[in-house]
């Protein structure tokens, strides 16, 4: 069964992240059927722009930590593929929209930031919740960190706190926030002006926004994060996770006075 689901209608082709199960996380298979997704809608000229959006309550969980868990110690880890995937969406030539109906989590906010546009509703919710796992937000950051407002990004990257939608629009990782009754709408609306733009225009402009190469910096975030996935407090804190128990390092509670 497809795990990225492809329609295309009007100069839009749609990419749906179809595996709800796992809350659509960023698996080997997943990832490999979305970059060549993203090549069959690179070669067709009748495609004018992609909208990137998912089945299921949840946009994207992240790194498939099952995947994870399971790598052997000298073997590649799902967030070292997900530079492949943020590299290709970052420098795919035609607009990107990411329409988001629900709740993101660490490597889905890489996806987001990749996007040209990114749409979500109000009660949408964010986090990098990398550090609760024992790792670091280090793949992602190529995308993120050019959208966030640098405070924003240090508060929320070292807390993992979870934040709304409109607090995602605040702070630039989402362009804007609507109820989501009008999320739909909103995505229409932009993808009908977006198609009114000349193909090469259209590219051109988007090299003027992304004048910096971050291919050599992903191959570097991307070393550095499979090493903290690989670390004894990495596998802990996936462990913990799993097990839905706080990680060894977190301070027990302090005992009641009554």
């Amino acid at each position: 069964m497809a795990l990225v689901r492809t329609v295309t209608a009007a100069g839009v082709t749609t990419l749906t992240l179809d595996s709800p199960a796992n809350r659509n996380a960023l698996s080997t298979p997943l990832m490999t059927e979305l970059l060549e997704a993203l090549g069959e809608a690179f070669t067709d000229n009748a495609v004018r722009a992609v909208v990137l959006t998912h089945t299921g309550p949840v946009f994207c969980s992240g790194a498939d930590l099952k995947e994870t868990a399971a790598a052997r110690a000298d073997g590649r880890v799902p967030a070292e593929m997900i530079a492949d995937v943020l590299g290709a969406l970052w420098e795919f030539p035609k607009p990107v929209v990411a329409r988001v109906a629900g709740p993101a989590r660490a490597g889905g906010l890489g996806l987001i930031a990749a996007a040209d546009i990114a749409v979500c509703t109000l009660e949408a919710t964010f986090a990098f919740s990398e550090v609760r796992l024992g790792v670091i937000p280090a793949v992602i950051s190529a995308t993120v960190l050019p959208r966030l407002a640098p405070r924003a990004a240090a508060e929320l990257y070292l807390t993992g706190d979870v934040f709304d939608g409109a607090r995602a629009a605040e702070i630039g990782l989402v362009t804007t926030a609507v109820p989501a009754e009008d999320l739909d709408d909103a995505v229409r609306r932009y993808c009908a002006s977006l198609v009114l733009g000349g193909p090469l225009a259209l590219a051109g402009t988007k090299q003027l926004l992304r004048r910096t190469p971050i291919r050599a910096e992903l191959s570097e975030l991307s070393a550095r994060s499979a090493g903290y996935f690989r670390s004894a407090e990495g596998r802990e804190g996936m462990t913990a996770f799993r097990e839905k128990r706080p990680a060894s390092w977190v301070p027990a509670a302090p005992a009641s006075d009554g």
